[in-house]
């Protein structure tokens, strides 16, 4: 039976919203960014988003025969890179948005894996999978959109086999309080006047600033993977703390 959500409030940014409805503004945003997502990636982290990503592949060492699941995948840039260390893997990419998967099939890396490549429309807390499927379970820039992170990271666990493993790279905190102070000024003044001036789209690129300011700082975000069952939970800084990527195993 589903679960009773009715009268619920969740975060969308810092305003509250009924749980019902976040799912509905967090699709309304991706849509309006999907054809320009990626140029905007470049422009916010001056590309820095690209070194993150071969980090987290250096880290997660994609090998043949495995098996990705990468959740809010998007246009598929970290299943392209999985799947050029590791050619005779293949990678499913789930993304609640089918305006940002079309983008990503329109990639040419999309053509010339298209054989090891499958693009599902699908909800990250009600993954449309058997239990103990998948060998690795990625989420980039995304978990922090997601009504309720610890279904989300429950059906991780779920979906994964015994042995698997969940890679979350996601915005985090900077331990530094003068560094946060800096880089939250670049921020909430800047990153918004982008979005404006690269997709015409302020509100949506406001909406992300203030979401991954809502997002739980690493040691409380390694709390909630270990709550969902994983262990050997560890996480790496990135650019002093930017960004983090959390590592968990399905023993």
């Amino acid at each position: 039976m589903a679960e009773d959500t009715t009268g619920r409030t969740t975060h969308f940014g810092y305003q509250e919203v009924d749980e019902t409805e976040k799912a509905g503004l967090v699709h309304g945003v991706f849509t309006n960014v999907a054809s320009k997502y990626d140029i905007m990636n470049d422009v916010m982290s001056v590309g820095i988003h690209r070194v993150w990503k071969d980090a987290m592949m250096d880290w997660l060492a994609p090998r043949a025969g495995q098996r990705l699941l990468d959740v809010a995948g998007g246009t598929g840039d970290v299943a392209f890179r999985f799947l050029k260390r590791a050619p005779g893997a293949s990678a499913t990419v789930l993304d609640m948005t089918e305006s940002m998967l079309v983008e990503g099939q329109k990639r040419a890396e999309a053509a010339q894996m298209a054989d090891k490549l499958e693009w599902i429309v699908g909800d990250a807390m009600a993954l449309p999978f058997e239990d103990n499927t998948f060998d690795r379970y990625t989420i980039s820039f995304g978990i922090r959109n997601v009504t309720r992170i610890p279904d989300a990271l429950s059906e991780a666990f779920r979906v994964l086999r015994p042995g698997g493993r969940l890679m979350v790279l996601e915005f985090s905190q900077l331990p530094n309080d003068g560094l946060q102070k800096l880089y939250d000024l670049y921020s909430f003044n800047v990153i918004p006047r982008m979005g404006q001036v690269i997709a015409g789209d302020r509100d949506s690129y406001q909406y992300l600033v203030e979401s991954i300011r809502r997002f739980p700082d690493q040691e409380t975000f390694a709390t909630m993977i270990r709550t969902a069952g994983f262990e050997q939970v560890s996480y790496r800084n990135l650019s002093l703390g930017i960004a983090a990527l959390h590592s968990g195993w399905k023993i």
